[in-house]
Formats: structure tokens, C-alpha cells, sequence
């Protein structure tokens, strides 16, 4: 088989693995070519059922209350799906192909021959949310960056760099790079789609299945597949199915910084006074405060906005159950609520940092990321002063 297309025979069984590069035209033109050719029983398609209507019925942006989203805790995940969308989408503008083309490509060419086709992919929210609550404190500040270097970058690739995505050696050097940059983002987004892909592509009752995958998955994939067929596993795939509940730990962990800032504060009061107590207090209201009504402002958020984030951000400190960036996004939202024109722009206006700053929704979701982003480093910034004032 070529580079891209590997065949495992298992027991009584034929699996022909198509391996592809979410932007690339070629891609495209195989996966049909090969439908065609083999005539498989079933097509698999690394998708999700999700995200297959969003590609074809579209995301319907317009029923989206983003009030909403961001009071039931959601804020960030839109904001890394639309920045992920975009980046995938300003790829493929420059040889004009959609991200995932191929696999829409492959359940047309199935559903022209009759074939039966399945989504195979895990939810795309529980990957996300998984790869955030494996993550230390460490990680997810780099998972951060990277989404806002995706999110503002105008990185292009060629048609000629799009294919060598597919090759066997760029593919280790690139999970090699991924494992030690972010080992258990890899490990989600990379180890265990690989073990869920296999598992529900083993349950494939068809004798002869065409499964399309992103490239980077066919090794694991093969190497699940041949366990799933010997007995030494098997293909139940419920526990990486779900968000894992935070433990009792993290759950105390968001109370830590206001415990020590309420505790210097007291500290203060005890060693030096009423006086010296209000002047901590004051110094980190200022600091929590300042930074916070900074990040709207980086936004270009409404001036009323930017007032909302400075008075609020120390309550939502103190208060770890709501963030400052709930409080500046609503308040965003109501100040300038967003139209019928950007819910129809969305997908487009998610490809540049113009876009993202003049499109109400994103603009939205940007006030609510980089006035948290804000807040956090305020209280990080007065713990010192908060200590060295209190034990001063």
C-alpha cells in the first residue's frame, strides 16, 4: 500500500486505513478514489456527530445566546473551538479546501454507492474538556498560548507543505515535539482518540471496512486494532468517554488565593492595625482591579465595561464560584449586543485578528479571556505585597 493508505487483515476481517491531512485537495481525491476501488462493507470517518452538522447544516450561530455561554462556564471552549476553526480555515484558504473536506468527500462518495458510513470520533467537547482537566497549571498556561498564537497568527501553508503532513517522518518528529511540549494534551487529543477510533471501527460488524483518518492517528490506530483482535483488550471505551470529576483537591484549589488574601489581610489588621488593613486592602484592590479593567481594555471593550471588570474583579476573586470575565462579558454583551450580520460572519471573521476584534461575538469572548487572563495576574502580583505589608 502507498504512504497514505495501509490495509490490516485481522482474523476474518479487512481494514483499510486511509490516512489523510484535513486541508489537502489530495486527500480528497483518494478518499474517493479508494471508496470507489474497494467497495467496502462499511465507511468509518474520524468525525463526530457534531461536527458533521456543523459541516453540513452549519453551526446556527444565530440561536446562540452567549450571555448564556459564558454563565454556564462554557466561554473558553467556544472561544478555543472558534480559534481552532479558524486556524484549520485560514490553512486551507490557500488551496482551496475546506478543513475536513475529505471526510464529507468520503460519506458522499459512500452514500452515492449505497455503502453504510459511521462518525467514529469522539465528541469534540469532551476532548476538549478532557485535555483541559488533565492538564497542571503549567500546561494549561501553554495551551493558552498556543490558542492565541493560533487564534492571531497569519501562518499559511503551501500545497506542498499540506502533503508532507502525511509523511511517516514529519508525522514522529510532530508527536515527538507535541509529547514534550504538552504530554497530556497529547495524550488526549492523540493516544486515546487513537484507542477510541480503533475500538469503534473493531465494532464494525461489516468483513471489509474503509476507515478515513487523520494520518497522524493510522499507528495507533493499527497497533489498538490488533489488540482489539487478539483478546488483549477490549473495545469498551466508556472511561475515556466522559470529563473526569474533579478531585476534592482541585476543587479546594480555587479557594486558595482568596483564603491568603483574606488571611494577610487579617494578618495585617492584627500586627499594625485598622489603617494598615484598609491600605492592603486598597493596594490590592488596586492592583486586581487595575489589571483586570486592563485586559477589556486590550479588547477595546466599552468604556462601562472596563469600569464593570475594574469594580467587580475583586468580588470575583473573592468569590471563585464566578471570574471577573463572566462579569466583563455579560457586560460587553449587554453594551453591545450582537447583531444579525456577525453570527452570519462567524465563520469568516474567526480567520483574522480583525476579524476576531470586530466581530461582536468573538469580540465578546475575547473581553471575557484577557480580563480573567488580567485578574489572575493581578492577585498573583499583590500576593507579595499583600505578605511583605502584612508581615511589615
Amino acid at each position: 500500500m502507498s504512504n497514505t493508505v495501509n490495509r490490516i487483515t485481522l482474523s476474518s476481517r479487512t481494514i483499510t486505513l486511509v490516512g489523510t491531512a484535513h486541508i489537502s485537495r489530495d486527500s480528497v481525491a483518494e478518499v474517493e478514489a479508494i471508496i470507489a476501488e474497494e467497495k467496502p462493507g462499511r465507511v468509518c470517518v474520524e468525525i463526530d456527530q457534531t461536527r458533521y452538522q456543523s459541516m453540513t447544516q452549519g453551526s446556527r450561530w444565530e440561536n446562540l445566546d452567549i450571555g448564556k455561554v459564558l454563565k454556564e462556564g462554557k466561554g473558553f471552549f467556544l472561544l478555543a473551538n472558534l480559534a481552532l476553526s479558524g486556524f484549520q480555515k485560514r490553512m486551507g484558504a490557500g488551496v482551496g479546501v475546506k478543513p475536513g473536506e475529505e471526510m464529507i468527500a468520503a460519506i458522499n462518495a459512500a452514500e452515492s454507492a449505497g455503502i453504510p458510513w459511521s462518525c467514529c470520533d469522539r465528541d469534540v467537547q469532551i476532548t476538549l474538556k478532557r485535555a483541559w482537566a488533565r492538564s497542571n497549571f503549567w500546561n494549561k498556561s501553554k495551551l493558552l498560548a498556543s490558542l492565541i498564537s493560533s487564534a492571531f497568527s497569519n501562518e499559511k501553508l503551501s500545497k506542498e507543505e499540506i502533503e508532507q503532513l502525511k509523511n511517516k517522518s514529519e508525522l514522529e518528529q510532530m508527536m515527538n515535539e507535541l509529547a514534550e511540549y504538552l504530554p497530556s494534551v497529547k495524550e488526549v487529543l492523540i493516544d486515546e482518540r487513537d484507542r477510541y477510533l480503533a475500538s469503534k471501527i473493531f465494532l464494525s460488524p461489516e468483513e471489509h471496512v474503509v476507515a478515513v483518518v487523520g494520518a497522524g492517528h493510522m499507528a495507533g490506530i493499527e497497533r489498538w486494532l490488533k489488540k482489539l483482535d487478539s483478546g488483549d483488550l477490549t473495545p469498551n471505551v466508556s472511561e475515556i468517554d466522559v470529563v473526569p470529576p474533579k478531585g476534592g483537591f482541585s476543587k479546594f484549589s480555587a479557594w486558595i488565593i482568596p483564603l491568603i488574601i483574606v488571611a494577610l489581610i487579617v494578618i495585617g489588621f492584627f500586627r499594625s492595625g485598622t489603617q494598615a488593613s484598609l491600605d492592603l486592602m486598597w493596594r490590592w484592590v488596586l492592583l486586581n482591579g487595575t489589571l483586570a479593567a486592563l485586559g477589556s481594555a486590550l479588547c477595546l471593550a466599552h468604556p462601562g465595561t472596563i469600569a464593570v471588570s475594574f469594580l467587580l474583579a475583586p468580588i470575583a476573586t473573592l468569590n471563585p464560584l464566578v471570574g471577573v470575565g463572566l462579569f466583563a462579558g455579560v457586560a460587553e454583551a449587554y453594551m453591545r449586543k450582537p447583531r444579525v450580520q456577525d453570527f452570519e460572519r462567524l465563520t469568516e471573521d474567526v480567520t483574522s485578528v480583525k476579524g476576531f476584534y470586530g466581530n461582536r461575538v468573538t469580540h465578546i469572548l475575547l473581553v471575557f479571556f484577557l480580563s480573567s487572563i488580567g485578574g489572575m495576574i493581578g492577585n498573583f502580583i499583590a500576593l507579595p505585597f499583600l505578605a511583605s505589608g502584612a508581615i511589615g
